[in-house]
């Protein structure tokens, strides 16, 4: 016979979900592009997945050392 509330894992899913919104809302996350460049040699921020051709950055020289890594993007 049930207690009157509410058990086991629909709850701490429940607890979890209302632990985030206190948090705030959930930030958009986007892909992006690192590598080094010409100018700057150090790993730095090149540009979105889907605004740069990080194979044409490559096979002209214009960057090397790339990765692409999801981070959360900031509101503009």
């Amino acid at each position: 016979m049930g207690k009157g509330y509410a058990e086991g894992p629909a709850v701490e899913e429940a607890l979890a979900n209302v632990e985030r919104t206190k948090e705030g809302p959930a930030r958009k996350k986007r892909k992006a592009v690192f590598g080094s460049t010409p100018r700057k040699h150090e790993r730095h921020f090149i540009g979105w997945a889907d605004e740069v051709d990080q194979n044409e950055l490559f096979e002209t020289g214009k960057a090397w050392g790339i990765s692409v890594s999801e981070i959360i993007a900031d509101a503009a």
